[in-house]
């Protein structure tokens, strides 16, 4: 894992969140070449779910959302952590993370009798386990810090959505009276979400804001059985064909009811072995009609789905696959983070899938000082950008150099202009995984 962060950093992929200030636990600044994967992998996931299928919807709603919201949900009650302190020290820890073999039900009792040590102090006193609610809270229009009206403080709370499933939710009257889709249907989104996790840690596995891919599937109370097992191979499908996660890696945990979603009544949970061990990937959830139910009785409007057909109304129950760009981002990376030797010495070569990959190609005049190579180079790439858009350029370094510099970066393929280039107009074509080379003319690039 620490191989990966340098790489991460040196190369342009991921920095610490308002790093010149020393920092900002829990956040990550993603940089050109991170921002370049992470909007491929949504780029693929979108595809994927909605723009290639005829039964997936998609949306974007608001990260401010009515607090009411959050009540239906059961987010202000039941979205919390168990949270200790340490007596001596008074650091503050997520108990089922400092000690080996408990759940997030863990009691003082069963903590205490673990004895476990403070990871700052090495002492075991601790303080009793508290439930600390992750959302993230914040005042909405003219509400200033030494107002003393509790009442209007009160009714100015607002929060940062945990999940951006509950704009799916309070939009599916929305999409049902505009689109009228038949039963099963999907909506899907792309968005940010806060979480204020006690201890992050991980690197970008576990952050207080990270981003969202999630799809609320509408089915019938008696077809959700059917949709699961339908979701639970198309979400392993797309990890292992448009991811290229190996599928050795990828590993089903049928979650037990103890250790469920309050929402939910079967959840799968979807593990990878990261560099740190295995640790969850994504969640395919069913959350019968708990969510539309609670909107309906919050909001006191009609939810129920009109067959176009029979005229059968009903609740729909819902199947949900929900996954973290960041942490798909992560098991992308780690996936294709290999080490090798190539003409005895070692390199380190991220053997991204090519449709991933920050850039496709990488042009380079052999030599930088002979004006010739350096013209013609600059028109092979203005011709491949035009065309492919994520080209970059190099001629920094020599051309050894610059080739190890791509294979961390990457490119599955580098482009050299050299003097046989300005006789024949061929070019070197070196690819990534194998270094091979061969001699290709432009006009078939």
């Amino acid at each position: 894992m620490e191989d990966l962060i340098s790489l991460c950093k040196r190369r342009g992929f991921i920095f610490p969140g308002s790093e010149i200030y020393g920092g900002f636990a829990g956040t990550w600044d993603f940089g050109p070449l991170g921002v370049s994967l992470k909007n491929k992998i949504t780029s693929e996931w979108w595809s994927f779910w909605v723009e290639k299928r005829d039964d997936i919807y998609g949306i974007d709603a608001a990260i401010l959302m009515n607090p009411r919201t959050w009540v239906a949900s059961g987010h202000t009650a039941t979205f919390a952590d168990p949270l200790v302190e340490c007596k001596n020290c008074h650091g503050r820890f997520r108990a089922d993370k400092i000690a080996d073999g408990i759940t997030e039900s863990v009691t003082t009792e069963e903590f205490q009798k673990l004895n476990v040590k403070c990871p700052t102090c090495g002492k075991s006193d601790w303080g009793p386990i508290r439930k600390f609610n992750m959302m993230f809270t914040t005042h909405v229009g003219a509400v200033l810090p030494d107002d003393t009206d509790e009442e209007l403080v009160s009714k100015s709370v607002a929060y940062l959505r945990p999940e951006t499933a509950q704009g799916i939710f309070t939009n599916y009257k929305n999409i049902v009276d505009t689109i009228y889709p038949d039963i099963p249907f999907g909506i899907a989104q792309i968005g940010k979400a806060f979480r204020n996790e006690i201890s992050p840690r991980d690197f970008i596995l576990r952050d207080r804001e990270c981003s969202q891919m999630e799809i609320e599937y509408f089915v019938r109370p008696d077809a959700w059985e059917e949709a699961f097992e339908m979701m639970l191979k198309e979400n392993h499908r797309f990890l292992e064909e448009k991811m290229g996660l190996p599928k050795a890696k990828i590993h089903d945990l049928e979650v037990s009811p103890e250790d469920r979603a309050h929402y939910s009544k079967r959840t799968v949970d979807f593990m990878y072995e990261y560099p740190n061990g295995e640790e969850e990937l994504m969640g395919l959830a069913y959350r019968t009609d708990f969510d539309l139910q609670n909107i309906a009785r919050e909001s006191g409007k009609n939810l129920e789905y009109r067959d176009k057909n029979t005229k059968e109304a009903f609740i729909p129950h819902v199947i949900e696959p929900s996954i973290g760009v960041e942490r798909l981002m992560l098991a992308v990376l780690s996936s294709a983070y290999t080490e090798d030797e190539i003409d005895g010495s070692r390199r380190v070569v991220l053997k991204l899938p090519e449709h991933l990959a920050p850039y496709s190609f990488c042009v380079s005049p052999l030599l930088k000082n002979k004006p010739e190579l350096v013209a013609k180079a600059r028109e092979v790439y203005k011709l491949l950008k035009e065309k492919y858009g994520n080209i970059t350029w190099d001629d920094s370094g020599n051309i050894g150099k610059r080739y190890r510099k791509q294979d961390e970066i990457g490119t599955p393929k580098c482009i050299v202009i050299d003097f046989d280039t300005l006789e024949d107009d061929t070019v070197t074509v070196r690819d990534r995984d194998t270094a091979a080379q061969v001699r290709v003319k432009i006009s078939e690039l």
